[in-house]
Parts: C-alpha cells; sequence; structure tokens
C-alpha cells in the first residue's frame, strides 16, 4: 500500500491536469493575463481542488497516525519569512514567464517538446543547487563561526 496510494494519487492528479488542459501553457498564461483576454478556468480548477483537498486536510488533523502512510508530511512552518516570500516570487517569475509549473511540466514531457525539455532540465538544475546550498548552510551551522587568528 505504501507505494500504491502516491501511484494513485499521482494518477488523478495527472488526469485532472490533462482533462482541465492545465497542461497547455497557453492556458495558464490565459489566466495570468488579467488586463488582456483574461481565462478563467484555471480559478475553477483551483477552487475544485480546494473543496477537495480541505475536507482532506481537516480530517488528517484530527487523525493519530496517517491511514496510508508510515508518517505525516504536514507543513510545520506556519509564519511568512523571507524565503518564502523569495522563493514564491522566483516560482511566480517562472511560471509567469514559462506558462508551465512542476506538475504540468513534468506531465508535458511526454509530448518532447524541447522548451519543456529545457524548463524541466532548469527546474531540476535550480532543485540540485537549492540542496547543495541548503547543506552548506546547515554545515556552516553545525560548524559555528570561523576562528580567526590574531597576531600580537
Amino acid at each position: 500500500m505504501a507505494i500504491l496510494a502516491p501511484l494513485i494519487c499521482g494518477l488523478i492528479f495527472g488526469a485532472g491536469l490533462l482533462i482541465s488542459e492545465m497542461v497547455q501553457p497557453t492556458k495558464v498564461l490565459g489566466f495570468l493575463d488579467i488586463f488582456g483576454a483574461w481565462d478563467p478556468s484555471m480559478a475553477v480548477v483551483m477552487m475544485a481542488a480546494l473543496t477537495v483537498s480541505v475536507p482532506g486536510l481537516v480530517l488528517a488533523g484530527r487523525l493519530a497516525e496517517p491511514l496510508l502512510a508510515k508518517q505525516s508530511f504536514l507543513p510545520g512552518k506556519m509564519r511568512i519569512d523571507p524565503p518564502l516570500v523569495i522563493g514564491a516570487a522566483l516560482f511566480g517569475v517562472g511560471w509567469g514567464l514559462a506558462g508551465l509549473c512542476p506538475g504540468p511540466a513534468l506531465e508535458s514531457l511526454a509530448t518532447l517538446s524541447p522548451g519543456v525539455i529545457v524548463f524541466v532540465a532548469a527546474m531540476a538544475g535550480g532543485m540540485a543547487l537549492h540542496d547543495v546550498w541548503q547543506r552548506s548552510r546547515s554545515m556552516l551551522r553545525r560548524e559555528g563561526p570561523l576562528a580567526s587568528v590574531v597576531d600580537g
């Protein structure tokens, strides 16, 4: 069951993206074009997602342990901080420029479109750089401040 639940959830998510046409960058860019030919269909998709996910999150918060996993992965951080704001801004800029976010981009790899392949490769590179940066920050925290030699 540990592999079956995520597989089914991924298939449902992917089918939803395909059926709603949210894998098409033009559809996403149409939603973001609020001063032009605005396409509100993404708002409908988001509302449907919230309608399904909010009751599930409320139920998950009430359970002592997850039903289909060994541990829960609910968010632990509840405050807005600079990394969240900077990350959200970078995500938004990338989404607005390309018309793709990670889920639809991965699904769109099936088209073998060179633009999508480059986007996913750049996204993976950004994730790898983030991991390197996080590891270096945690190592610096563990080692403490650098010692200095004072000649005298």
